[in-house]
């Protein structure tokens, strides 16, 4: 009689190396992308519609959140001058180069449009820029989760195919719980992307954590697991708030906090099943023997 497999390496090490990037600084990079992204998509579209305190809110969110996302990128490189390093060349096959043509113009873009919305000078150019940080959102929504399909990191990398649609779900429900939270007199079109962001984040989670065969485990045990069954409590909750929040305020602003405490959660829970299959062998030799057979 044979046992079990024992999955090992040579003198104990992983065949893996971890994910090298810092925590919290890389799961807040993630995060706060995302909210940038579509907080900026629903500024562009709010002001045509005759919502300016949502345009407002949503545009200086965008700002706020964009350039927080650079500081804690810049923290995690170490020194400035790595980040404008990237930018000296554009490689279409790599998806870092370009998610840092996506993050610099979107972030300069952002910051100019709630420069001039806190100034209420030049609106023509204003709703230039605005309208452009809109159409790179859903870019920002998602090229993180490229970024990190594009590893050899089992987690990652075996969900190549649902992490960008669940980045761009949280995203969605994140970014309209900051308008939600920001501007709840006029966060009736918040309140319906933030169902639909949640019903997507919901759906793909599901299918993250039962449908990529043996490491779906990392996202569903450990502390991966715990941060994600916080954040599909938070973003259920979430959802049912947002429909009593039709009637009533203070509903509206709970419904806020919790799209964007379950965001934080989803970010953090990824990063965390991505460095849980780095560290376990079976998580690299199992799927390709599979792959193999």
């Amino acid at each position: 009689m044979v046992g079990p497999a024992v999955f090992e390496s040579y003198y104990g090490r992983p065949i893996l190396k971890e994910p090298a990037w810092k925590q919290p600084d890389v799961p807040l990079y993630l995060f706060l992308g995302g909210v940038a992204g579509a907080s900026a998509s629903m500024g562009a579209l709010a002001e045509p519609s005759g919502r300016p305190a949502l345009a407002r809110a949503t545009r200086l969110v965008a700002a706020g959140a964009a350039s927080a996302s650079v500081v804690a990128l810049v923290h995690d490189l170490g020194r400035p001058l790595r980040f404008l390093n990237m930018l000296r060349v554009i490689k279409p096959t790599s998806p870092l180069s370009i998610g840092s043509w996506i993050l610099a113009p979107f972030s300069g873009l952002a910051a100019v449009t709630a420069a001039l919305e806190v100034t209420g000078r030049l609106p023509t150019i204003r709703r230039l820029t605005g309208t452009a940080a809109g159409l790179l959102g859903p870019a920002m929504c998602t090229y993180t989760a490229v970024l990190l399909a594009d590893t050899a990191t089992p987690a990652w990398h075996e969900a190549r195919l649902e992490l960008p649609v669940l980045f761009a779900g949280s995203a969605l429900a994140s970014g309209a719980g900051a308008a939600m939270l920001a501007a709840p007199a006029e966060s009736a079109p918040a309140r319906r992307a933030g169902l639909a962001g949640a019903v997507t984040e919901l759906v793909v989670a599901r299918r993250i954590e039962h449908g990529l065969g043996l490491v779906s485990e990392t996202y569903r045990t450990g502390r991966a697991g715990r941060l994600l069954r916080a954040a599909r409590a938070l973003t259920a909750a979430g959802a049912g708030l947002s429909l009593l929040g039709r009637r009533n305020r203070l509903a509206t602003v709970a419904a806020g906090a919790a799209y964007l405490a379950a965001g934080v959660c989803t970010r953090f829970g990824v990063y965390n099943a991505g460095v849980a299959s780095a560290k376990d062998p079976k998580y690299v030799v199992v799927p390709q023997r599979a792959r193999k057979a």
